[in-house]
């Protein structure tokens, strides 16, 4: 894997009554993903988008779909992301009993396999599974919705993730998901993560395009 650090947009920030005109923003910015919160009022007391609204997205999204499933019993969903284009597919933790499973169903069916923490979730609990996981994403604030202050423990929460990753000389990559802009962005890099995910920061700018490049221009730099 390349070391540019990536950028996803999440559209559960995006304007739902101009979709495609945000979808497009990001198609044409310096965005690398999306990432997509799948949402269902019993993991996360939120609902956000349905089946048919992710393949109506998915005909016009020209990057690589990061789905992010807040949901309870994801194993019965994988094969019906994975027909929807998923390309990274994200349990929780703490929503999965076999976890392993989980993730070699996720990889079966073609999509690269990603574990979600909560907050109070602590990281060691991947250090036996760590080399089966694509991307580990850590929410820096509490799943549901979108807005919330950034959690300051997280910075700690990734450089102790990163060092699991390299005693075990794996390429897993780390995703922060929450309260991400330009205020924490270069910090949590440098903690080491490689993906971060921002939703109100983009999406409420006056710029949004804008707003993306200097993220992954600061990032990158």
């Amino acid at each position: 894997m390349s070391d540019k650090k990536l950028i996803a947009p999440s559209l559960l920030a995006a304007d739902f009554s101009n979709l495609a005109h945000d979808i497009e923003m990001v198609n044409k910015s310096d965005a690398d993903w999306f990432h997509l919160d799948i949402m269902d009022g019993v993991f996360v007391p939120n609902i956000s988008f349905g089946m048919p609204v992710i393949k109506a997205m998915a005909k016009h999204t020209k990057k690589p779909l990061d789905v992010h499933l807040m949901i309870v019993e994801p194993d019965r969903y994988i094969q019906t992301f994975a027909d929807l284009g998923a390309n990274v597919l994200t349990v929780h933790v703490e929503a999965c009993t076999h976890l392993h499973r989980s993730l070699q169903s996720i990889k079966a069916a073609g999509m690269k396999a990603g574990v979600a923490l909560n907050p109070h979730t602590p990281v060691a609990s991947l250090s036996h599974i760590i080399e089966d996981i694509d991307l580990v994403c850590l929410m820096s604030v509490n799943p549901g919705f979108g807005g919330q202050s950034f959690i300051e423990a997280t910075y700690e929460k990734v450089c102790e993730l990163r060092n699991i990753i390299d005693e075990n000389k794996g390429s897993t990559l780390i995703e922060i998901d929450g309260g991400v802009s330009d205020q924490n962005a270069s910090q949590l890099i440098a903690a080491g993560a490689d993906v971060l995910v921002a939703g109100s920061y983009v999406f409420s700018a006056t710029e949004p395009a804008s707003t993306i490049a200097n993220l992954s221009a600061q990032v990158n730099s």
